[in-house]
């Protein structure tokens, strides 16, 4: 018999068989000759054994009677049973078992040298099950614990099955020795809100306070498929790089699952976009590819070309190769057999891991033994796979989680038309990882690509902004003058017309032009020499409430006042959030003209830059009239947004004026992406002209004169060629037919900037109507127009 596991125990364990021996009695007075008979001789048998009764502490007495104890238990352990039921005697959570079964005792022989311990369960959690047992069965408790229990017995191949404990206590009795505390139902209440806490359950009960007597009967449930189900559910595909322990890996799960000892795993994730196979990124113990062997990834033409595995990918059903040798017979078959029989399978079953009709990989099953895996068995999968596509499904998602991580890092957030190149970088990060090389990220380059660059600019946003700073400088100021003024206590403080002199002196020097240090030094000022005195000074509840007001009127990150400027700031946001949000959902309909690379950033405005070319949409073919159609559409959003401002005009905290402004430029230009500064910038010097236009033009002036080239409510469009003038002008005149732009267009020469001449642009307004451009027209549209 299996001795005791765990030394302590808040029982006095003696095993008894007194209420069995009672119900013998019972049957020795029945009228019943043959069962009378019987349970008088059994019990004449036992009787000079009083320990059967009163109850055993020395276990050598049950091994010196086994034979004896067998013929008592007859009745619960029938004879006819004995080949199937897997049951013993034992006594609950304690590894005291005795009185096999044939079926247990033959499982326990094909275990070998193995201890019978319950998986996962340690000394603490022995000890207050056995509370929870004294709780219900003494103090008519219903703690319900729930947590099933299992022995992992290995069979003589090595695979390891699982069964699920279950616990017969109906000739167990549970009492108190005289040291056992007397619960109380507050004390009741305490443990059950305390359950982790070991040391509580073990004042409460301390040790050897309780017999249990009796004994109970254990009975084992094949539970294997179910317990390689839910293994599988916690181990599929875990993403860490360390190897599980032998037990848990995915590939002994599967090996309990089928009771196959050689069987091996493997995974072969398919990628529709390329129709490709590729292994598992990440490395994982036993998780290779036996289709793809020693490749990372191949063609499926390549591997199943010509052979009757082929089918796997249009039908996405199971398919087996019981016989892998008879399988290489069949014209077609021989290179994928070659490969099988390579590597010692010679039986195998393929399953396709499917999600809403897309393939997502392949489970791969071997074995080294003929027949081992056939169609048969391969009905189990069906159990299995869900959990499968589930976990695959999470996988990618992760992988493609990681793959974005590694592109925000190494670069930045990136726009969707040029993320595939991003994405084919940091594949080939991952490859060369798994070789533990290094990897030199590269720069994203795109060659003869066209640029469009426009802005909403905020009209003298600077001007403004000075302008609020210095009225909330002088509203502060005056404040801190009108408490002088008015306290009735603190003009009695010496240095009061000292500071009174310097307060007007710098609010006399707040009408002059803000100077870049005088907002500084004021606000130094005010908080090394005002505030202390305010706040130190000896003065009467009217002051007291005086300068309290003052105080509440200070924002909190300054200290300083912030009236004019908080509505001049939140006029500032309103524009650009609702100018961004016009340019971003115009955006969309942008892309469909054809994909192109697109940002824009929120400064005194928004600005945007749009990138079209054959290099960044390489499979589509790329023509010179989706730039035409793109110059129109920006040309018409530049329209929609000046008109939202129009609108917001009404309700803006603060008015601000806005004009807009085209670049354009027809020459071709690469542009790189800067990884020091995570973004994209023109490449070389012949481009730099571009950079340095788009940087100046807004603050450019009309020639010869001190005219800005922009002005509020109308949109500037500044070119170099005579085709580029001749272009646009056919927008705008189509733009005017359809009642969005004035009638009046200005057309005039650019000042020379930085080297850069010969620049020209026309100016046009937009009509300032509370219609809405409901319509983006096309190129097309427009041409039609004008025949």
């Amino acid at each position: 018999m299996n001795e005791r596991l765990f030394k302590e125990s808040p029982f006095k364990t003696l095993i008894s068989f007194h209420k069995l021996i009672e119900a013998l009695e019972e049957i020795a007075l029945s009228d019943v000759d043959y069962r009378s008979n019987y349970a008088k001789s059994l019990l004449k048998e036992i009787e000079h054994i009083p320990e059967f009764r009163s109850g055993i502490e020395d276990f050598s007495i049950i091994t010196e009677n086994k034979k004896l104890i067998k013929y008592l238990l007859s009745d619960l352990f029938p004879t006819a049973l004995s080949n199937n039921e897997i049951k013993a005697v034992a006594i609950p959570f304690q590894n005291i078992t005795f009185n096999y079964t044939k079926r247990f005792k033959k499982i326990i022989k094909n275990a070998g040298d193995f201890d019978l311990n319950i998986r996962d369960f340690n000394e603490d959690q022995f000890y207050v099950l056995s509370c929870i047992l004294i709780l219900n069965a003494y103090y008519n408790q219903n703690f319900d614990y729930n947590k099933p229990l299992f022995y992992d017995i290995p069979d003589a191949n090595g695979v390891i099955y699982h069964y699920r404990i279950l616990y017969n206590a109906d000739f167990i009795e549970i009492y108190p020795l005289t040291e056992a505390p007397n619960l109380t139902p507050e004390d009741i209440d305490e443990l059950m809100d305390n359950f982790d806490n070991v040391a509580l359950w073990r004042e409460k009960f301390p040790l050897e306070s309780w017999v249990l007597k009796g004994f109970g009967i254990i009975s084992l449930f094949d539970a294997t498929k179910e317990t390689a189900i839910s293994n599988l559910k916690s181990n599929l595909l875990k993403r860490d790089k360390k190897k599980n322990h032998e037990d848990k890996s995915v590939e002994n799960i599967f090996r309990s699952f089928f009771k196959i000892p050689d069987l091996r795993f493997g995974i072969s994730l398919y990628n529709d976009n390329d129709k490709k196979f590729t292994k598992l990124p990440f490395e994982k113990a036993n998780m290779g590819s036996f289709i793809l062997h020693n490749e990372k990834e191949m063609e499926c033409c390549n591997i199943f070309q010509g052979c009757s595995l082929n089918s796997l990918l249009d039908s996405k059903e199971i398919f087996t190769i019981s016989n892998v040798e008879n399988y290489a017979k069949i014209p077609g078959n021989e290179k994928f057999a070659a490969v099988l029989l390579n590597q010692n399978i010679k039986s195998c079953i393929f399953a396709p891991i499917v999600k809403e009709d897309k393939l997502l990989g392949v489970i791969e099953l071997v074995s080294a033994t003929p027949r081992q895996l056939n169609s048969i068995n391969a009905n189990n999968l069906n159990l299995i796979l869900p959990n499968i596509v589930n976990t695959l499904e999470s996988y990618e998602a992760d992988y493609q989680n990681q793959i974005e991580a590694i592109i925000q890092r190494e670069y930045t957030a990136i726009h969707s038309s040029v993320y595939w190149k991003f994405k084919d970088e940091a594949q080939k990060y991952f490859q060369t990882k798994d070789n533990n090389q290094d990897y030199n990220f590269k720069e994203i380059v795109f060659k003869e690509v066209f640029p469009l660059y426009g802005q909403i600019d905020i009209n003298g946003s600077s001007e403004h902004r000075n302008n609020t700073v210095k009225e909330d400088l002088k509203l502060q100021l005056q404040s801190i003058l009108d408490i002088f003024e008015k306290s009735k206590t603190i003009h009695k403080i010496p240095l009061l017309e000292q500071r009174k002199f310097e307060l007007i002196s710098f609010y006399s020097e707040l009408d002059k032009e803000l100077k870049a240090d005088t907002e500084q030094q004021i606000q130094n000022y005010i908080e090394k020499e005002i505030h202390p005195l305010l706040n130190n000074a000896i003065i009467n509840k009217e002051d007291q409430s005086l300068i309290a007001t003052y105080f509440e009127n200070l924002d909190p990150k300054t200290n300083l006042f912030y009236f004019a400027r908080k509505q001049f700031d939140e006029a500032m946001a309103i524009i650009n959030k609702k100018m961004a949000a016009v340019l971003d959902q115009e955006q969309y309909e942008a892309q469909s003209i054809f994909p192109h690379y697109y940002e824009r950033f929120k400064t005194d405005g928004v600005e945007h830059n749009l990138y079209i070319g054959a290099s960044i949409t390489p499979n589509q073919s790329f023509d010179l009239i989706y730039l035409s159609n793109l110059r129109l559409w920006q040309l018409q959003t530049l329209c929609k947004m000046e008109l939202e401002h129009h609108r917001l005009k009404k309700v803006l905290p603060y008015t601000l004026e806005v004009s807009s402004l085209i670049l354009v430029f027809s020459s071709p230009i690469s542009i790189r992406f800067r990884m020091d500064e995570k973004r994209f910038d023109v490449d070389g010097t012949y481009n730099a002209r571009y950079e340095v236009v788009k940087k100046r033009i807004d603050k450019a002036n009309i020639k010869g004169t001190k005219e800005r080239i922009t002005q509020k409510e109308k949109i500037t469009i500044v070119y170099s060629h005579q085709n580029e003038e001749a272009e646009y002008l056919k927008y705008i005149k189509f733009l005017q037919y359809k009642n969005i732009l004035e009638p009046e267009i200005e057309q005039f020469e650019v000042e020379e900037l930085q080297g850069v001449y010969g620049l020209k642009a026309i100016r046009i307004q937009v009509k300032n109507t509370d219609e809405t451009l409901e319509t983006n027209y096309t190129y097309k549209e427009l041409l039609g127009s004008l025949h």
